[in-house]
C-alpha cells in the first residue's frame, strides 16, 4: 500500500522539475491535490467509487470550471502514479467524465475605448514633470501597446527580458505557459516605444519592465495601472490586462485572419513549440498585423 500524501509530494516536484510548471500553476495544483488527499484520507481504497464520490463533491462545492480545473488536476496525479507503476489500475479509465460548463464569450474592450485609454496614456507622459515620470509613463505606454499589439498575458509582459527583444527582426521571443515559447513579430512604432522606455530606465535589470525600487514590475501592478487608466477615461467597463488579450483575437477575427494565425499569436497549449517556425513563417506573421490589426489604423498624437 502506498502513501497518498508522499506520492502526491513527489508528483509535485516532478511538475517543478521536468514539467516547467509556472509557481502560480504549482500552487493551484499543491492545493486541489491536498483537498484530495484529505477527503482520501479517511478512506480505505482508492477505486472508481470514492473517485466518483470526490467528483460529486466538487461538482456540488464549486462552479462548473473550477470543478473541471481540480478533477483534471487529480486525473493527472493518477496518470503520473500509473505511469510510475505506483497504482495498478488507473479507476480513471472507468470514468465518463462530463462538464456543464456554461459557455462564455470573451469579454472586449471597444475600440474606441482602448483608443482613449492610449491617447491619456500619451498624453500623460508629455505632461510628466520629472524624470521619475517620464520614466514612469513610458513603461506604462510600453505595457499598454505590448498588451493590445500583441495580445500578450500579462504573466508574458511581467516577465520580458531584455534577452527577448531583436530589434534586427523587429521580433519579441515570449515563453508563455509550460515555458512554451513563440516568436512575435511588432511594429516599428512599437520597437521605437521599447527603444524609448530603455533610454529612460534609471536601474539595470534583467527584465525589461521595472518598478520604483528596480524590481520586476508584477503582474498586480500592470493590472492596477490599467485599472487606474480605464477609470480616468470613463471606461463603461471594469477593464483587466486579459481584456486586451481578448480584444486582440476578437478584432483579428473580425478581420478574416485564419483562426490558426491568431492561435499561433496567442500561443495556445494546443500548438507545439517549433510549429512556431516551421508552420507560419515571419514574413506571413509581419504582413498580417501590419495590414489587419486596429492599432494601425488609430491616429494617436505621440509627442516623445
Amino acid at each position: 500500500m502506498f502513501d497518498l500524501v508522499d506520492e502526491k509530494d513527489k508528483y509535485l516536484m516532478v511538475c517543478k522539475s521536468l514539467k516547467g510548471l509556472s509557481d502560480l500553476t504549482l500552487k493551484a495544483y499543491r492545493v486541489d491535490l491536498a483537498q484530495f488527499c484529505g477527503f482520501m484520507e479517511s478512506r480505505d481504497c482508492f477505486d472508481k467509487n470514492e473517485l466518483n464520490a470526490y467528483i460529486d463533491l466538487l461538482h456540488g462545492m464549486y462552479k462548473p470550471k473550477s470543478a473541471k480545473r481540480k478533477i483534471a488536476c487529480v486525473k493527472a496525479f493518477y496518470r503520473y502514479m500509473e505511469i510510475e507503476d505506483i497504482i495498478g489500475f488507473n479507476p480513471f479509465h472507468k470514468i465518463i467524465l462530463k462538464y456543464k460548463e456554461p459557455l462564455k464569450l470573451p469579454r472586449t474592450i471597444p475600440l474606441d475605448c482602448v483608443k482613449r485609454i492610449l491617447i491619456y496614456a500619451y498624453s500623460q507622459h508629455s505632461a510628466a514633470d520629472t524624470k521619475y515620470r517620464k520614466e514612469t509613463t513610458l513603461r506604462n505606454i510600453l505595457v499598454l501597446e505590448l498588451l493590445f499589439s500583441t495580445g500578450m498575458r500579462v504573466s508574458e509582459v511581467s516577465h520580458l527580458k531584455l534577452a527577448d527583444l531583436d530589434f534586427t527582426d523587429n521580433t519579441i521571443r515570449i515563453f508563455g505557459k509550460g515555458s512554451k515559447e513563440r516568436v512575435m513579430c511588432i511594429s516599428n512604432a512599437l520597437s521605437k516605444a521599447i527603444s524609448d522606455y530603455q533610454s529612460v530606465r534609471c536601474h539595470e535589470s534583467d527584465y525589461l519592465f521595472l518598478n520604483r525600487l528596480g524590481n520586476r514590475l508584477s503582474e498586480q501592478s500592470i493590472r492596477y495601472m490599467v485599472n487606474d487608466y480605464a477609470n480616468a477615461v470613463g471606461a463603461p467597463l471594469h477593464i483587466t490586462p486579459h481584456m486586451f488579450r481578448h480584444t486582440f483575437a476578437t478584432e483579428l477575427h473580425n478581420e478574416d485572419v485564419d483562426i490558426r494565425y491568431i492561435q499561433q499569436f496567442l500561443g495556445h497549449s494546443s500548438i507545439a513549440t517549433t510549429q512556431i517556425y516551421t508552420h507560419i513563417s515571419t514574413n506571413k506573421t509581419r504582413e498580417i498585423l501590419k495590414t489587419k490589426h486596429p492599432r494601425n489604423k488609430m491616429n494617436i498624437p505621440i509627442h516623445i
